[in-house]
């Protein structure tokens, strides 16, 4: 099984830039081309947050026109720059299928690998939550497949990244989600965004994946001393493969321009 992950689009709408100077509409627009021409095709697409700029409506319906043209199912979670209810009147429930507006969490079922998507948002703040309603829910849908693989996905990251601003932002809840997490084996990853930073961690058995974000990416500062800073990068998106072994392989996939492929057979490493 293959899935694509794309996340923090940070949509500002038809012609316009995130913070005036990043193109995100134009960067998503490449990484869905270039998923498109995958081969082989990912079998699914997960959208990891901040799906919007600023959570208005025109920036989700112009987004779900750009996520649109993906020739695979994509399945959206809220992020800290979103308004749940606007998500929800712009995508349809193909993309956004929970079964409660105020809390859009779900089980995407039918795949190799079972995808749990949970709304880690806080109303007016940056940082993430899962309240102990969530996590009882988590444990009730985890189970109900104690030995499937299984695959959650969120915006906010349940641990630090070493990363000033979203390290500040925190998770309420995470200790608690972390001992449920500990006690399931077959959870293959936590995948999530929020960092702008492609990154993994290790975590109470699984493996945290954070994809980066379309260009606009946070500086990474490992002294935690510097103001929040962003640069520009060109588009990317993670690709995770569950392979025949029944391993879950990440890969940052970068989309630009390369000068390429060689083979190595027709340059011999005695050349100069």
């Amino acid at each position: 099984m293959l899935i694509a992950q794309i996340s923090d689009t940070h949509i500002a709408g038809a012609n316009r830039k995130a913070y005036g100077i990043v193109p995100t509409s134009e960067n998503l627009v490449h990484c869905v081309e270039h998923i498109n021409q995958l081969s082989p095709r990912p079998d699914i697409v997960l959208v990891t947050g901040d799906i919007t700029y600023t959570g208005h409506l025109d920036e989700a319906q112009y987004a779900v026109t750009l996520l649109n043209r993906l020739h695979a199912p994509y399945y959206i979670v809220p992020g800290n720059h979103d308004d749940r209810s606007t998500l929800w009147s712009a995508f349809d429930r193909k993309s956004c299928p929970g079964q409660n507006k105020d809390c859009i969490n779900y089980v995407v079922e039918g795949f190799d690998i079972r995808l749990i998507g949970m709304d880690s948002t806080i109303a007016g703040s940056g940082g993430g939550e899962l309240c102990n309603a969530q996590i009882s829910w988590l444990k009730e849908q985890l189970a109900m497949e104690a030995d499937k693989p299984t695959i959650i996905f969120m915006h906010h990251p349940p641990a630090k990244f070493g990363v000033l601003e979203t390290d500040k932002d925190g998770f309420i809840g995470a200790d608690t989600l972390g001992d449920t997490i500990a006690q399931h084996g077959n959870i293959k990853a936590i995948l999530s965004g929020h960092i702008h930073l492609s990154a993994h961690l290790a975590w109470c058995g699984t493996v945290i994946s954070t994809a980066p974000s379309m260009g606009l990416q946070l500086a990474l500062d490992l002294t935690l001393t510097r103001h929040s800073e962003f640069i520009q990068e060109a588009p990317s998106y993670q690709l995770h493969y569950f392979n025949p072994e029944k391993n879950l392989v990440s890969h940052l996939i970068t989309v630009k321009e390369i000068d390429g492929p060689y083979r190595f057979k027709e340059y011999p490493e005695n050349n100069c």
